[in-house]
């Protein structure tokens, strides 16, 4: 299956950058790993086969931050 290794990476990076958020001093920095997670969370839902719950994911919240 070459959609699991996608999962894995895109599970890994949203945890890095939840760490990040939490970790970092920087409101900025901790908005832009915020937006990396909401950006791999939404990789998560495409490639689980959501494309509609990715898409709101990116619409709503990331540009909410943005």
């Amino acid at each position: 299956m070459v959609v699991a290794p996608f999962l894995v990476a895109m599970a890994l990076v949203a945890a890095v950058a939840a760490v990040a958020v939490v970790l970092t001093a920087d409101v900025l920095h901790a908005a832009l790993a915020l937006i990396v997670v909401l950006l791999a969370l939404a990789g998560i839902y495409a490639g689980l086969g959501a494309p509609f719950i990715a898409a709101v994911q990116v619409i709503v919240y990331a540009g909410a931050i943005v």
